[in-house]
């Protein structure tokens, strides 16, 4: 869609549209760069409040992400006050505002437009130094993969739209898709890591994908060791695979060697579109066992080893 647009390029813009990278980064100082990013979209869960709080989350991980700290946040509300009762909108705010406070970051504002369909989210501003700055194109040769957070949200988002989540499984969804990336962050930048983007709507291999790309590198995934949701596995077998994990599988189709052997089913679940999923970080071995240590001990939602960066052959996924 930008094809042909005519976007000025500018010396201080660290980060803008060319690797796919999860926000921009403009340098305003030698010691501060600014992390701008915006996400919203409809509801996946019914309880208001946790729709509010899973939006924010996912708002915040683009900055976490590029190795940021989020300093403000405004609200994204398009919201149909002739059909829903103002105080849903109360709730969902209010599940935001809570996240956003979490985050360490500030409300100052926001837009909001009377729409017919109910959407809802933020534009975050964060901060980072200008040489920090984490982005999905810098993964090397020799690195390992470190996933944060299980794959299924979307299998499980889809089921409930179903009505076949019960309580205890949605509350364990809902939790899940907000808590906030902001542990694994701080760690990965203290340990010092390559590379970074989080899992959301393209899925596992649709991100990967992306980071393969713009590091001209080949990531192995390691299907055995990708953390899933037990019961999406099932739910998946069910069919309940949403619309947009098969569009991220014929997106990824032509970059993709996946073993004979590998069930289906798993192929599924690694396209699986995520809504506010963990961090793939690409970081050396040499600091792979500090960096899952620290992780563990952050309570991190999963700490797991799943691939491995190689040199050959570039801009292409393997699965094994």
């Amino acid at each position: 869609m930008l094809r042909g647009l005519p976007l000025h390029s500018d010396p201080n813009l660290l980060v803008g549209i060319e690797t796919s990278d999860d926000a921009g980064v403009y340098r305003i100082s030698p010691e501060m760069a600014l992390i701008q990013t915006l996400d919203f979209f409809t509801p996946i869960v019914n309880d208001p409040y946790d729709f509010g709080r899973i939006a924010a989350a996912n708002s915040f991980s683009d900055v976490y992400a590029m190795g940021g700290k989020p300093l403000t946040a405004m609200n994204i509300v398009c919201f149909p006050v002739k059909e829903l009762d103002k105080v849903i909108l109360r709730s969902i705010l209010e599940g935001g505002l809570d996240v956003i406070h979490k985050a360490g970051a500030v409300m100052v504002g926001g837009h909001s437009v009377e729409d017919p369909e109910l959407k809802y989210g933020l534009s975050v501003t964060g901060v980072v130094h200008p040489e920090r700055v984490l982005t999905n194109a810098s993964a090397k040769a020799g690195d390992v993969l470190i996933l944060t957070k299980p794959l299924g949200t979307g299998v499980l988002a889809t089921a409930l739209k179903g009505g076949k989540l019960d309580e205890e499984l949605t509350i364990k969804l809902a939790e899940l898709m907000a808590t906030l990336n902001k542990d694994a962050a701080e760690v990965m930048t203290e340990i010092g890591v390559h590379a970074c983007t989080d899992i959301t709507g393209f899925g596992l291999l649709g991100h990967a994908l992306e980071m393969a790309k713009a590091s001209s590198v080949c990531i192995r995934i390691y299907a055995d060791k990708v953390p899933v949701i037990s019961e999406a596995i099932d739910f998946a077998s069910m069919g309940m695979i949403p619309e947009g994990s098969h569009l991220n599988q014929k997106f990824c189709s032509q970059h993709l060697d996946i073993s004979h052997d590998l069930e289906p089913v798993i192929g599924d679940i690694l396209a699986d579109a995520q809504t506010s999923g963990g961090l793939l970080i690409s970081v050396s071995e040499e600091k792979a066992d500090q960096l899952l240590q620290r992780l563990i001990d952050r309570n991190t939602p999963a700490v797991s080893l799943i691939g491995e960066v190689l040199s050959e052959p570039k801009g292409m996924i393997q699965v094994r």
